[in-house]
């Protein structure tokens, strides 16, 4: 059997190209532009411009602008007293960074939570007929958690009537006590027509509570989940509930995102799902299996946009784990999001699930289509800005054996694999460049089950400068990595089984978001 061969050199280095390797010169970057140029830091992933980063906080459309805030301490690049952090988008990709929005006070730090817009100002914190934007976040009490107290983490609220850009406490926090729970945090907040009330929902321990409210002020306890469902390796965080309609059909079902810490299904942080019905009260699951977003290792706490224009539910994580969060060999700033991804349901067989993709404004920011040969053993030189990344589409047949390598200079590489005898996909970042930071970081190989089936599937992979993020049929199948090569990966190497088992290979170079940041 002829074994077809691809190998893309993809050069962020090499000048000296011969006459017959295709060549490109693309420059996006003005002499002033410094901010995103440190080794590891994204390109066109949200990062700090500096300090830790953790959970997206406070995902929230308004006024034609998609806030995002976030965990973050301003004086480390490690954990410590977190604040929210806040930016600005149009469209998901370009951000403006914005002062701190919400610092600890006497109550606490200020953990993860949610942030709605109160359209009808049921909360009465609207000002000249404006409707309020409202936070609910936790607060996480230092000294009581210290003390040895079991209920050091509450529920507070704040209110923007200036778009979000400077909140107020509310004087009554907390609006939610705790009942002696030691993780009993990360509050999400929607309004349920049916009910014609707020619901919040928030995690305690190994199980989730439901509150109801009329003005998001005055919250009532009205049920539970979980006790007996998904996975418990670890302390449930980040929760998100949201009914979507199954693809091509009227249908509806309700979707609860619940992360977890440890436990994931290779190692360290993940996050589950659970697709069934909610009447306001009660969260009633179809399966009983477990069901992971991603089966990478840095895709955590990712929540979703309340009041998005299309209804859409796009999802940002955090592009971490923490087996090794705080280790990672960045120096100035810590952490980076996901890209942000569309969340649909489909049928598959009798059961439906979740698949995640990234949204299609992503690619808007493709800068140049590579041209290439694919006869058998092609070889292309790109002579490129190092501030591009790549965007690497093509379809195969993974009833049959597929490797896809991303390889460098430095003879550092990252694998992932096909292998319909075992009936998994793997990804391999044990030579994927630094490495040695965290003892969990590249000690086993990733692997997911799939099925087999014969025809043509999508394969996506999106690589930034210390990411790789692969889709397999449109989000069916998800790895989300980091990786910290000592120089950008400048060989792809996809080894499949045979001439007629992938097929419409496309490679597009993706420009940086930051080169207007100032």
């Amino acid at each position: 059997m002829q074994r077809f061969i691809l190998l893309i050199l993809l050069s962020l280095f090499l000048y000296n190209c011969r006459d017959n390797e295709a060549q490109l010169n693309v420059d996006y970057l003005s002499s002033k532009d410094t901010i995103y140029s440190e080794q590891f830091r994204p390109q066109f992933h949200f990062t700090p411009q500096a300090k830790w980063m953790n959970d997206p906080n406070g995902l929230v459309y308004n006024n034609d602008t998609y806030h995002l805030y976030y965990q973050y301490y301003p004086d480390s690049t490690v954990w410590g007293p977190m604040h929210w952090g806040h930016a600005e988008s149009k469209d998901l990709l370009h951000w403006t960074h914005k002062p701190i929005a919400l610092a600890p006070d006497s109550l606490g730090y200020i953990f993860s939570g949610s942030a709605v817009v109160d359209r009808n100002n049921t909360s009465g914190f609207g000002k000249d007929y404006k409707p309020p934007m409202v936070a609910i976040f936790t607060y996480h009490s230092m000294e009581g958690e210290k003390a040895g107290r079991s209920d050091f983490q509450t529920q507070g609220i704040a209110y923007s009537n200036d778009d979000g850009l400077t909140w107020k406490k509310y004087k009554g926090n907390p609006v939610i006590k705790n009942d002696s729970i030691r993780d009993f945090r990360d509050p999400k907040v929607f309004w349920h027509d049916a009910s014609n009330k707020w619901i919040l929902i928030l995690v305690a321990g190994d199980h989730a509570l439901f509150y109801n409210s009329d003005n998001l002020k005055d919250w009532s306890l009205v049920g539970d989940f979980g006790k007996q469902f998904g996975a418990h390796g670890g302390v449930w965080e980040c929760p998100d509930l949201f009914k979507l309609n199954i693809d091509n059909t009227d249908e509806e079902k309700w979707v609860l995102l619940i992360s977890i810490n440890p436990g994931g299904p290779n190692g360290g942080s993940a996050t589950q799902y659970f697709i069934g019905n909610f009447d306001g009260k009660t969260f009633t699951p179809d399966h009983l299996d477990v069901r992971w977003l991603d089966y990478g290792m840095d895709n955590y706490a990712g929540v979703t946009y309340n009041h998005t224009p299309k209804n859409e539910r796009i999802l940002i994580g955090w592009m971490s784990n923490w087996n090794y969060a705080q280790e990672t060999p960045t120096e100035e700033w810590r952490s980076a999001m996901t890209l942000p991804r569309k969340l649909t349901l489909y049928k598959d067989g009798e059961e439906v699930r979740l698949r995640n993709y990234p949204i299609n404004e992503f690619d808007n920011l493709v800068a140049e289509e590579v041209d290439f040969s694919t006869d058998l053993e092609t070889t292309i030189l790109l002579k490129t800005n190092p501030r591009l990344g790549s965007d690497i589409t093509f379809r195969a047949n993974l009833t049959k054996p597929l490797t896809v390598k991303l390889s460098n200079r430095s003879r550092e590489d990252f694998v992932f694999a096909a292998n319909p005898k075992t009936q998994l996909l793997t990804v391999d970042r044990a030579n994927s460049g630094v490495v040695d930071f965290g003892k969990e970081f590249a000690t086993k190989k990733q692997s997911q089950p799939y099925l087999p089936q014969d025809k043509m599937v999508e394969v996506r992979m999106i690589v930034d400068a210390s990411s790789v993020e692969i889709f397999v049929e449109k989000g069916k199948y998800v790895f989300t990595n980091q990786v910290f090569p000592a120089e950008t990966y400048s060989r792809l190497l996809i080894s499949p089984a045979d001439d007629e088992s992938v097929e419409n290979i496309e490679i597009n170079l993706i420009k940086s978001v930051w080169i207007d940041e100032e």
